[in-house]
């Protein structure tokens, strides 16, 4: 189920519980109301991807750190670890050589990016994203399998947002590559 539809039902829960009470809200003009039950209904996401990732963090086990293969780098560095708002399916990670996506509760599907071949990253936020601090990054790359993937419901996306682009700086700057824009 998709945030959207999840903030969708939690209003309909509470508008529901709303017109069960026995509060006397005719002095509460509608849209001041509405106002409320957004509010209230944003803080019971958080709350809930709260929950979500304390029972995360309380689970995680060896197999979900980080090691590298047989075949990285013993440099790779994790950079940052995160997941999409409300989600417990699907992770990303960036390292200092990669993006990789993992999804899947039971079984796994695992997405690398290498970030020597990134040539752009967006970022984009909503209005009701930003009053909770998610966003979309999405990577463009010279990557056949993903020429672009989408990064969906990233909390605090503007930090990730830069400390991706430095990563892909920085790689470049090691590999002593440079990138020249065709005009």
């Amino acid at each position: 189920m998709s945030v959207g539809e999840s903030r969708e039902r939690i209003r309909a829960r509470i508008w529901q519980a709303i017109a069960q009470s026995e509060l006397n809200l005719q002095g509460v003009e509608k849209k001041d109301l509405d106002a409320l039950v957004d509010m209230v209904t944003d803080a019971a996401l958080v709350e809930v991807d709260y929950e979500i990732a304390e029972t995360e963090s309380k689970d995680e086990d060896a197999s979900r750190q980080y090691y590298p293969d047989d075949d990285s780098s013993e440099d790779e560095v994790v950079l940052w670890q995160g997941r999409p708002f409300f989600s417990i399916s699907e992770h990303f990670m960036i390292t200092n050589e990669r993006v990789r996506i993992i999804k899947g509760l039971l079984g796994k599907k695992r997405q690398d990016i290498e970030l020597i071949r990134i040539q752009d990253i967006d970022q984009t936020q909503t209005l009701r994203e930003r009053s909770l601090n998610v966003g979309d990054i999405t990577i463009h790359s010279h990557d056949r399998s993903a020429p672009f993937v989408i990064l969906n419901n990233v909390k605090d996306p503007q930090a990730v947002h830069e400390l991706l682009r430095r990563a892909v700086v920085d790689i470049r700057k090691r590999n002593k590559l440079t990138f020249q824009e065709e005009m």
